[in-house]
């Protein structure tokens, strides 16, 4: 697939691949059972599944990215444990299904970055945007790949209104990407639902997603609510594997607003939710 997406005729589906073993929700791949030639297999299995299902990008992480307000402190992982598990991970996904979906490389380690797109990857996904390893960024600009900046905060504390934070967070990290060489055509900009937000900070985010895209200048928008932590809250604490039609309401909503990308577990489920929202929405 050519790494150069084509903005506004249809919404592309991410499929999340957790070569982690303590995701949040549930389905990371790197079991305490299972060696790195495993890991690989079984990440290769679920991403054939998922290109076979409509997922357009695959999105490779090895470092678990879940909130620490919300579950708890965790232990950081250095680049090379997360490049053992990542790089081998990316590289056989590229062989495998490089030429049908774009590989994504989830990480807020230049070096771990730089590496993932010498072995196939086309995009670069960092949760921090760049802002604790400007490096990525450089990165991304090097291979000419896309690079998505998600707003990203410890805390959920938005004295000057969730809305105006993050969308002032973003325009910064838009213009320092583009400072470090990323072309303003590669740039995807993501409001980080879930991370340093509350479900009241959430919804707001997702009920003003058209005016978010627009204060952006229109740059593309990648949506992640699957499973997430305030879809169990508004279903009286439905677990993280029971949250799929949740997750189904927000993307087909944020389709009608705008969004580009929408970033998932359940490939097969929201693919569908994707077809019949871009009909409607993008006729």
């Amino acid at each position: 697939m050519e790494s150069r997406l084509e903005w506004g005729e249809r919404t592309y589906v991410m499929g999340i691949l957790n070569v982690t073993p303590d995701s949040f929700s549930g389905d990371g791949l790197a079991t305490p059972d299972r060696g790195i030639d495993a890991v690989v297999a079984a990440a290769i299995e679920q991403a054939t599944g998922f290109v076979a299902a409509g997922a357009e990008i695959l999105d490779v992480g090895a470092e678990s990215t879940r909130p620490r307000a919300a579950y708890g402190d965790r232990p950081p992982v250095d680049e090379a444990t997360e490049a053992a598990l990542a790089i081998p991970v990316v590289r056989a996904v590229a062989e495998a299904v490089g030429d049908r979906a774009v590989v994504s490389i989830d990480t807020s380690k230049g070096t771990v970055a730089r590496a993932a797109l010498a072995a196939g990857a086309r995009m670069v996904n960092d949760v921090w945007a760049a802002t604790r390893d400007p490096d990525t960024a450089v990165a991304a600009a090097e291979a000419e790949a896309h690079l998505v900046l998600m707003h990203n905060q410890e805390e959920p504390r938005y004295p000057a209104g969730v809305f105006e934070t993050v969308t002032g967070w973003l325009r910064s990290a838009v213009e320092s990407a583009i400072e470090r060489g990323v072309a303003r055509d590669r740039i995807i900009v993501d409001p980080g639902i879930g991370f340093g937000k509350g479900t009241a900070e959430n919804l707001e985010l997702l009920h003003r997603l058209a005016e978010l895209k627009a204060a952006l200048g229109g740059l593309p928008l990648l949506v992640g609510t699957s499973r997430k932590r305030f879809l169990g809250e508004l279903l009286d604490g439905a677990p993280s594997d029971d949250r799929v039609e949740a997750t189904a309401a927000t993307v087909a909503l944020a389709i009608a607003s705008g969004a580009d990308i929408v970033r998932v577990h359940d490939v097969a489920h929201i693919d569908r939710t994707r077809r019949v929202a871009d009909a409607i929405v993008r006729g």
